[in-house]
């Protein structure tokens, strides 16, 4: 055999075994990797929502998804139950339940305690809007409406409202508002918003509703934008029927969504859907109930990642043309996060137990309440919220800028 052949033959081998080992020696070096990457890496794996969401049973994530009214000033045993055995995500509270700022404290703080020994804190709620709607106690001084605000038209004065009435119902042991009202006061036979809107121009309403937006989040407040989309030109109020808007997408996105697409664009992280029937959009279901609006606009259109909360589902507008339980059932499948009952122990019931029946024979799916149920826990880690007792209120100090803010009316 030729000499020169046989050693050709062994250099192709001894390249062969160099190049290879030299491949090995950089996958192992891309192998390698720093204790800091590994830890990185390891954190995005684990994450700890996620891994308390695998730890929940059904009834504590439907419990969760519904927030409920109470009766009285002081804790019952169907608040205790509502704690206790359904796991309720929150409380929202009203007038009917308030007597003086030291009840109110005791009574938020003994919804706390009760919540002790569930490891999820609850959501504290109010409609504290300022002026027609406002259930502070009569020690703290009155804001005047949006619509005398709107008047002055000054961002920085919204903001200081948002700001102090942020810190008036955080001293009081809430940590939730259903606030500020974005609602464009278009038809003057409107018979429930009217002042409650800023004004008859988006511009206005878009701007002085995100400065108060921010000034309740600059207090660690969750600020609730209300009603989508839109409720300003209605003629029924919701509470007593049903009411019907003649108005399709193009016409809602050239006005009512305006205001509410330049909150989300602002920081906006939690969102109120409205019972009004959208007959052009969904002919069968009101916003509360209807995917086409919930999921289609603002989850899609609008771009919204958000929580979105239903107006109280034991309105008239519900209570008199569904069954509640069905009511909310197809409130989550449509793309709600938390349903919110307000009135009768009953209502609260029935909903709790649709909710779980129809996540447990398959009616929602569980990955779906799984969903929600991220955004609620991320919200509450967001802020912090915590179970901890109001130690003083400052009425004092409140209603001095309280007073500094009404000097400009």
């Amino acid at each position: 055999m030729d000499k020169k052949f046989v050693m050709g033959i062994v250099l192709l081998i001894f390249l062969g075994i160099v190049i290879g080992c030299s491949k090995d020696v950089q996958e192992d070096k891309r192998d390698e990797k720093s204790p800091q990457q590994d830890m990185e890496e390891s954190q995005k794996e684990k994450d700890p929502i996620q891994e308390k969401i695998q730890e929940m049973t059904v009834e504590e994530k439907v419990g969760q998804m519904v927030m409920v009214g109470l009766e009285g000033h002081s804790l019952d045993e169907h608040v205790q139950e509502m704690i206790e055995n359904h796991y309720v995500g929150g409380f929202i509270l009203f007038s009917k339940n308030i007597e003086n700022p030291q009840q109110l404290v005791n009574l938020t703080d003994d919804l706390k305690n009760a919540n002790g020994k569930n490891s999820i804190p609850l959501f504290l709620s109010i409609d504290e809007e300022g002026g027609r709607v406002s259930r502070m106690p009569p020690e703290f001084k009155k804001l005047p409406p949006n619509g005398a605000i709107g008047k002055k038209n000054d961002p920085m004065l919204s903001h200081e409202i948002g700001r102090t009435i942020a810190k008036q119902i955080k001293s009081l042991g809430f940590n939730m508002d259903f606030a500020p009202v974005l609602d464009i006061n278009s038809n003057p036979n409107n018979p429930v918003i009217g002042d409650r809107s800023f004004s008859s121009d988006e511009k206005i309403v878009s701007e002085l509703g995100i400065q108060t937006m921010k000034g309740i989040q600059s207090e660690n407040i969750l600020s609730v934008v209300k009603h989508f989309p839109g409720h300003g030109d209605t003629d029924v109020d919701s509470h007593l029927g049903l009411p019907l808007v003649n108005k399709d997408i193009d016409e809602l996105m050239e006005l009512e969504l305006l205001p509410f697409k330049k909150a989300i664009d602002n920081g906006a992280d939690t969102v109120m859907v409205a019972h009004i029937l959208y007959d052009k959009i969904d002919p069968q279901h009101p916003a509360t109930l209807s995917k086409p609006i919930i999921q289609g606009i603002l989850r899609e259109q609008l771009g919204f990642n958000g929580l979105i909360i239903t107006d109280d589902m034991t309105m008239g507008a519900i209570m008199e043309n569904y069954d509640i339980g069905e009511a909310a059932i197809q409130s989550i499948k449509a793309g709600s996060d938390i349903v919110l009952v307000c009135h009768e122990y009953e209502n609260e019931v029935k909903v709790l137990d649709a909710l779980k029946n129809a996540v447990e024979n398959g009616e929602i799916p569980e990955d779906r309440i799984d969903q929600s149920l991220y955004r609620i826990l991320k919200i509450k880690k967001d802020y912090g919220l915590a179970d901890e007792k109001i130690e003083d209120i400052e009425i004092d100090k409140i209603n001095r800028e309280m007073g500094r803010i009404l000097e400009n009316f």
